[in-house]
């Protein structure tokens, strides 16, 4: 049995610790100095050199460690695999998800969506994951896993728009019926309203008074925040009144 050069070794990692180092406090001090397009492509290349680097390090370190016989290659091969397929399985299902999501169309891009407590537009569906855009313009990473355990809500489901509900609380004494007629003009007057679509006004009695429902349609899905703070304000000010 050959003796294991352990001096090559740890020369090895040294040498590899050290040049992730460099590469580490090297590119950003470069990217900083370059414009903005170029140093948001230059940027990510750090952990990727960091991979590389570690994984050629293994690969020079392997075979010092063990004799290329069939028999060891054959073992290491197996527990690569072994490893690698715990590494990978989320991955997987979350591969498979997505050929479920691209039969059954849960979601699609463009649509306004809620998984957990994320809700935004469908920017892009990929194979293992689709982005949400935010309303305070975030982008989220959302696996196609959570299909298997999480709900999806579609809030337009493909149309072009969707429906809108701005509430409205008042103590109990009141009138009722005026009061829901002015909130009906509220929505019909306003410059985001999508006069297609029927916008009407509910109420219910809650413990701590009147629920006022205002459910319309805006011209665009994006439209419905400048909706929403339309109707609202416009409403305070005829309850007001």
């Amino acid at each position: 049995t050959a003796e294991i050069p352990w001096v090559r070794i740890v020369a090895i990692v040294v040498f590899a610790w050290l040049l992730v180092q460099a590469i580490a406090w090297l590119l950003p001090r470069i990217a900083e100095r370059l414009p903005a397009p170029i140093r948001v492509r230059l940027l990510p290349l750090v952990p990727a050199l960091r991979l590389i680097i570690g994984v050629v390090a293994i690969f020079w370190i392997v075979p010092l460690v063990i004799s290329p016989t069939p028999e060891n290659l054959f073992a290491v091969i197996g527990a690569l695999s072994i490893a690698i397929g715990f590494a990978v399985k989320d991955y997987v299902v979350s591969l498979v998800a997505g050929i479920v999501a691209v039969a059954e169309r849960p979601y699609r891009q463009g649509d306004w969506v809620r998984i957990g407590d994320v809700y935004g537009e469908v920017r892009s569906v990929g194979l293992r994951a689709l982005e949400l855009v935010t309303p305070s313009d975030d982008v989220v990473t959302v696996p196609h896993s959570v299909l298997w355990n999480d709900e999806v809500v579609n809030a337009n489901d493909g149309a072009r728009t969707l429906q809108v509900v701005v509430d409205v609380w008042l103590e109990p004494d009141h009138d009722a019926a005026r009061v829901r007629e002015r909130l009906r003009e509220v929505a019909w007057t306003s410059p985001w309203l999508d006069v297609a679509r029927p916008a009407v006004v509910q109420l219910a009695e809650e413990p701590w008074g009147t629920r006022y429902m205002i459910k319309a349609y805006p011209l665009d899905a994006r439209d419905q925040f400048d909706f929403t703070s339309d109707v609202t304000t416009r409403a305070k000010e005829v309850l007001r009144d």
